[in-house]
């Protein structure tokens, strides 16, 4: 069974906005894809159907399975959690602690449970010492990490990050980086929303490009990332790996995208006497 399935999604939002344009795509389990495209794009009106907090104006939306339009956000939130690009959106307990255990709870998760599933992720996180503190007080990016853990404690099978690199510092982007990479590994179908060129050249996902409200193109970001034109219609720049080796094709190396060690290996072996 498919996670995740677009059919022929149009979205409009009350204002008159017609934010998606019959979207169609599918995700299969434990894929790992990132939505990539300019501000307005429609990234996070999508990632917003998942667990039906919109529902589409035209067409359908699966996940697990159940078609979104007839299900609520309660009975979705087992199948899809959605960290918001906004934190704050999240929470309403008094305590960062409580916030996280607050899903668990309602979830019919034993006391004993709910604790050790709190424990790990805060700690995971980096955010133990703030237990006790509202989380309103915490920083940009504490409050990201803190949406994070609320997800990952109840740990759904897919789980759809709206910008999640933003606010992090250089070390909690990599330790992102290899969480989201080992829940992929778990089995976990992983979609995200991003602007992070040199993060999703990392991840090296599948992407799906869209352009006001349509999708662009859809491949393997090998393919994608060095794609200038996709680039330019969707306002994104390339990542500087991207770049490098758009510069080296003279030179006969491989037009897709590679990671850093292998396009110092290639370049050393080309320049060689």
């Amino acid at each position: 069974m498919q996670a995740i399935v677009f059919d022929g999604v149009s979205y409009v939002y009350p204002s008159g906005v017609r934010a998606l344009k019959d979207v169609s795509f599918t995700v299969e389990r434990g894929e790992l894809v990132v939505l990539m495209g300019e501000n307005g794009s429609g990234k996070t009106t999508i990632l917003k159907h998942l667990n039906g907090l919109l529902k589409p104006t035209s067409g359908k939306v699966f996940v697990d399975g159940l078609d979104t339009s007839k299900y609520t956000v309660a009975q979705l939130a087992t199948h899809a959690g959605l960290v918001f690009q906004n934190a704050e959106n999240m929470f309403f307990e008094s305590t960062v602690w409580d916030e996280v255990a607050f899903a668990l709870k309602n979830f019919g998760y034993s006391d004993d449970v709910v604790r050790k599933r709190v424990d790990w992720a805060l700690r995971f996180f980096d955010l133990e010492r703030y237990a006790g503190q509202s989380p309103f007080t915490l920083s940009g990016g504490e409050k990201k990490r803190l949406a994070f853990a609320v997800v990952l404690a109840w740990s759904p099978p897919i789980i759809a990050l709206d910008e999640p690199t933003i606010g992090q510092d250089s070390l909690q982007k990599e330790k992102m980086l290899h969480m989201i990479r080992l829940l992929n590994t778990q089995g976990h179908t992983v979609i995200m929303a991003s602007h992070d060129v040199e993060f999703v050249a990392d991840l090296r996902p599948r992407i799906i490009a869209i352009s006001s409200g349509s999708i662009v193109a859809d491949g393997p970001a090998d393919e994608i990332l060095p794609d200038t034109e996709i680039l330019r219609r969707c306002s994104l720049h390339p990542p500087q790996l991207a770049l490098l080796m758009a510069r080296l094709r003279d030179l006969g190396m491989p037009r897709k995208l590679v990671d850093v060690d292998t396009a110092a290996r290639l370049l050393v072996e080309r320049l060689r006497p």
